[in-house]
């Protein structure tokens, strides 16, 4: 069994590349955890949010960085019920694809996204009941365990991925703990009752999973790694160990992101707020930066 730096090394040394610069923008989120939108499906309760979100980022040129556990397949045994749920979402990020500017990751409760034959039968296609036939969802699409975006000019690399390389149980017994999510703990969920496998629900577990990812970041000379897994946001000034965290979707009413926008990199929040009549708007809040990612080489 590998230890959390062997899996670790793997994922960097496997990563796919891509290429940035000064002018490039990335929006990252992760732990989304797209469901069915039964009771459990968490994501539900800020769809709107995170849609919002979502668009104004196409509109305004990013790119889409999904590091993980984007769709729930724990709970959830097929997609296409998640592709109903939450059709629109989808057809947004089929605009982002279209583009070049999806880029996916696969985490612990979308793990089934490894094999590439699972990822074409799930995504390429899907049957349109309005045309009666397959159409195309996002065809050629590629998921990976990491992702590093490598400066054109200064060289510097941002590794990206989900985090659970560091938690030795979801990574190397994800499927026990999907049959005790989809038969135990969704029921249970519904009740109210936390799910004790994921680290974002157990303080001690999740403090292990970051010391493991700290730990190997210093042994790779403080290479910048932003994960998710742990729904727990993370914005290191420069200076200390470059280890940073995107929350989730599925925080209570808001969502989180990092943003890399004129090489500078930023921890948001959008979240809905009252105006003065009592109306409702989506905002986006700055949580921390930017900061210079040149300040954290």
């Amino acid at each position: 069994m590998f230890s959390a730096k062997k899996r670790l090394d793997k994922a960097y040394q496997n990563a796919h590349v891509v290429p940035f610069d000064d002018n490039s923008k990335f929006i990252l989120f992760s732990d989304c955890h797209r469901g069915d939108n039964s009771f459990a499906d968490d994501f539900a309760n800020n769809r709107n949010i995170y849609y919002h979100a979502l668009k104004h980022y196409y509109v305004e040129g990013f790119n889409y960085a999904e590091l993980g556990d984007g769709d729930e397949l724990w709970e959830n045994i097929s997609f296409s019920s998640i592709l109903n749920a939450h059709k629109n979402v989808y057809e947004l990020m089929q605009l982002f694809h279209k583009k070049n500017r999806l880029h996916m990751i696969w985490g612990n409760h979308d793990m089934v996204y490894r094999n590439p034959d699972t990822v074409k039968k799930n995504l390429s296609t899907y049957f349109d009941p309005k045309v009666g036939e397959e159409v195309e969802l996002f065809g050629d699409i590629k998921y990976h365990e990491a992702i590093v975006l490598k400066h054109k000019d200064t060289n510097q690399e941002i590794f990206l991925t989900h985090g659970h390389q560091a938690d030795w149980w979801n990574y190397n017994f994800w499927k026990w703990s999907r049959f005790l999510v989809r038969i135990l703990w969704k029921p249970l969920n519904v009740m109210g009752i936390a799910d004790p496998t994921s680290p974002a629900k157990n303080y001690k577990e999740l403090i292990k999973v970051e010391r493991r990812t700290k730990k190997w970041i210093t042994d790779n000379n403080n290479l910048m790694t932003i994960v998710g897994h742990t729904h727990r946001p993370r914005f290191p000034e420069p200076g200390d160990i470059a280890f940073f965290n995107d929350g989730s979707c599925v925080h209570p009413r808001s969502i989180t992101g990092i943003e890399i926008e004129n090489g500078s990199i930023s921890l948001i929040k959008w979240q809905i707020a009252t105006k003065e009549d009592g109306t409702l708007q989506i905002v986006r809040v700055l949580l921390e930066g930017p900061r210079r990612l040149i300040d954290y080489r």
